[in-house]
């Protein structure tokens, strides 16, 4: 019986793998293809009344008018978000664990918008898997998971992103990984262990992932602001101007 769930699982971790392939691929055709900054200084379409919803007061959820609103799931509960599912900003994130510019988000932006926004009830933030640094990102995406089914996923990724180098890709094995797990309290590590060794989670991470290709992603960390994007560790500056006005219900 073992012998089989540890096949299923490396079956499992191969399509990851695959799909991180085709990410990676289409990730450099965006690239290539990507409009020059002149094109990029253009104002982008209205989007479409059958894209946004029918309208509706300033402030509610279904006041999102970006292009690619549809992204927010507001599941309450959904272990990889914070915040209130009614918040009248949704700020979707992808990003990879070994991403230094999404640890610099996390480490040096991320905490003041949760103070400033989440816990004033004006913002919700939704994380979602883009593991497109090989397969230590995917185990380390499982990892995080397995800590959200503990309670602990803001507190694993801290641990984690609060321990990454400026530049380049930290190693992220498995004995480092339950090393950030006991760090951030995960109360079971051996199920910890368990969890992210196994499948129970990658059709959730592959969900992520070709759910980020669909949308365009380019690159980690990229933001969707009441669908409107965003790419890079912006500064404070550049976020706050986006959730002003889309809670004023520009």
């Amino acid at each position: 019986m073992e012998t089989n769930d540890r096949r299923t699982t490396a079956r499992r971790t191969t399509v990851l793998v695959t799909v991180l392939m085709v990410v990676a691929v289409a990730l450099v055709v965006s690239l290539v293809s990507r409009p020059s900054q002149e094109e990029a200084k253009r104002p982008a379409p209205a989007a479409s009344a059958t894209s946004t919803g029918e309208a509706s007061p300033s402030g509610s959820p279904a006041a999102e008018s970006g292009p690619l609103t549809s992204a927010a799931r507001r599941a309450p509960d959904d272990p990889l978000a914070i915040g209130r599912t009614d918040a009248p900003v949704t700020m979707v994130v992808y990003s990879d664990y070994r991403c230094p510019f999404c640890a610099k988000f996390g480490r040096d932006t991320e905490p003041k918008l949760v103070e400033r926004y989440v816990d004033k009830g004006t913002l919700r933030i939704e994380w979602r898997d883009f593991p497109i640094f090989g397969e230590q990102s995917i185990n380390a995406a499982k990892a995080a998971r397995a800590a959200g089914a503990q309670g602990k996923y803001k507190e694993f990724a801290a641990a984690l992103f609060g321990a990454a180098p400026d530049r380049g890709h930290p190693d992220l094995t498995p004995a480092v990984l339950r090393k950030f797990a006991e760090q951030a309290g995960v109360p079971d590590l051996d199920r910890f262990a368990k969890d992210m060794a196994g499948g129970a989670f990658d059709e959730a991470i592959e969900k992520d992932m070709l759910e980020g290709n669909a949308l365009g992603v380019p690159s980690t960390p990229a933001f969707l602001i009441n669908g409107q994007p965003l790419l890079g560790a912006q500064p404070m500056e550049e976020f706050t101007a986006m959730i002003d006005k889309a809670a004023a219900g520009g």
